[in-house]
């Protein structure tokens, strides 16, 4: 016996007692399911066990139970589950049975084929602006994360600047601002009826709330029937997150929706904002149908009104993006300090001090988050020592830029002769183009006697350049609208 153990003959034979009862087929089989766990990380031991436990249970039992056994592993996935006490244990899932689907797989094949179809309705659609998004599940009671800016707004209310006015009339286009993104033939069926909704602003969540209730008398895209869904966007934010939409309603010209669409926005940002509804025909295998839309500027919205209000569908009408007189507003905050003012014979000349804020709705030609920054010059000293600019400010429509520029050597009576130039810039690549820009200055036309072309500040900069001269050492807050007709000047 001593001898059989030092010269290895029991493992000799203990190796031909392995597989004794196996056929081939079995082998085979054991082989594929071990396979399916060499990703596993099992220990060795826990193996070798796993097989002695096989090899005697193999050893005790019958052929033809061996062989219902091995028929029933056969329609059976085995998989090795860790068990409280650590130990790895073998477990068997059922196979699905062939030929038959589960519901989650006839699901999952109809989202399937309905992609599909959309993928080749878009591309033979030419009026859809962006991919039709599934309704499956979809309850139009959907969160957007607009709004990227963390600081904190310091308004509590709910308010239209002067200079809201301005701004709101250059969104307040002669079209439709959704036609700045989009393109196509938006006149497939006559546009007619109405639709009914709400706006709520919630000031503990920071959420706007757009309720759409029904449309009425809506036109038929086919047969004397529609499909009607109800689409929003929050302009001039064109992207995937401003996009939400109502369920579809079958066969109808007078749809019910009853839902309500949020929003993620500050409250600061709203009078930049423009509400962009749309009711679209959903055709399954074919283009969606265009059946009218409202545009509501909310910086002119009467938020103290929360009941539902209807508003007649309307064509969508093609705007020029040269006829838009403004592309956002600018935030800023702005002072002089006199040479000596602070005491001790400092500053020793005067300093200009423009604390750039942020900017809120930025309008660029596509739509959606941009990369910006903005430029300042103090004319006419349009050297590059004159010139600064903020930091860059990445995918973001109303951009925090918090970032102050100083100019010294100024007399008070300098100011009346010079001028601020403040600039927004997008980049795109390696490329840069501006957007716009304010002036502030007395407006007079002259610096020094001569006439000048930028010297062309509107009355609500003129406003502010001159409360900053009478109020030496102290902050003008003001928010302007950035305006594209910057007349020209020579550097």
């Amino acid at each position: 016996m001593l001898l059989r153990s030092l010269s290895g003959a029991w493992f000799t034979e203990e190796r031909s007692k392995r597989h004794r009862s196996r056929s081939g087929s079995s082998l085979v089989h054991a082989t594929i399911r071990h396979r399916k766990t060499k990703n596993r990380d099992v220990p060795l031991n826990v193996l070798f066990n796993g097989e002695r436990e096989e090899t005697s249970h193999s050893s005790n039992t019958s052929p033809e139970a061996e062989r219902r056994l091995k028929d029933s592993k056969d329609d059976e996935s085995e998989v090795l589950v860790e068990s409280s006490d650590g130990r790895i244990k073998k477990s068997f899932k059922p196979k699905p049975a062939p030929r038959t689907k589960s519901p989650t797989a006839q699901v999952l094949n109809q989202r399937h084929n309905s992609t599909s179809s959309k993928e080749s309705e878009r591309r033979s659609n030419g009026h859809a602006e962006e991919p039709e998004d599934d309704f499956d599940g979809h309850n139009g009671e959907s969160d957007s994360l607009s709004s990227s800016l963390t600081e904190p707004e310091p308004e509590s209310s709910l308010k239209t600047s002067s200079s809201t006015g301005s701004l709101q009339s250059g969104y307040t286009l002669s079209g439709s601002m959704m036609s700045l993104f989009s393109s196509g033939d938006f006149g497939v069926v006559e546009v007619r009826g109405r639709i009914q909704f709400s706006l709520v602003y919630d000031t503990q969540k920071e959420e706007l709330h757009v309720k759409v209730y029904r449309c009425e008398d809506i036109a038929s895209a086919r047969k004397n029937r529609s499909d009607p869904y109800v689409k929003a966007y929050l302009l001039p934010d064109k992207s995937s997150h401003s996009k939400k939409k109502t369920s579809v309603k079958k066969k109808t010209l007078n749809p019910i929706y009853d839902q309500t669409l949020r929003y993620k926005v500050r409250i600061g940002e709203l009078r930049s904002r423009t509400l962009n509804l749309s009711v679209w025909h959903a055709e399954p295998l074919g283009r969606n149908v265009f059946l009218g839309e409202v545009e509501v500027s909310l910086g002119l919205w009467d938020w103290t009104c929360s009941q539902p209000l209807w508003q007649d569908l309307q064509p969508r009408v093609h705007v020029s993006p040269d006829s838009i007189s403004s592309r956002g507003i600018i935030v800023l905050s702005i002072k002089f300090i006199p040479d000596g003012y602070e005491g001790g014979g400092l500053p020793l000349t005067g300093e200009l001090h423009i604390w750039l804020r942020e900017a809120q709705g930025l309008l660029s030609n596509k739509g959606g988050p941009i990369d910006s920054f903005v430029r300042s010059y103090i004319l006419p000293d349009a050297s590059r020592q004159s010139g600064q600019k903020t930091r860059m400010a990445k995918r973001s429509i109303s951009p925090t830029y918090n970032h102050t520029m100083v100019y010294d050597g100024f007399h008070t009576s300098d100011l009346r002769e010079a001028c601020a130039e403040l600039t927004v810039w997008q980049r795109e690549g390696l490329k840069t183009h501006i957007l716009g820009g304010i002036r502030l200055s007395c407006g007079t036309g002259q610096s020094y006697g001569e006439a000048v072309s930028w010297m062309d500040s509107t009355e609500e900069e003129v406003t502010v350049w001159t409360s900053m001269i009478e109020n030496p050492n102290h902050w003008i807050d003001t928010s302007l609208p950035i305006r594209t007709n910057l007349a020209h000047r020579s550097d």
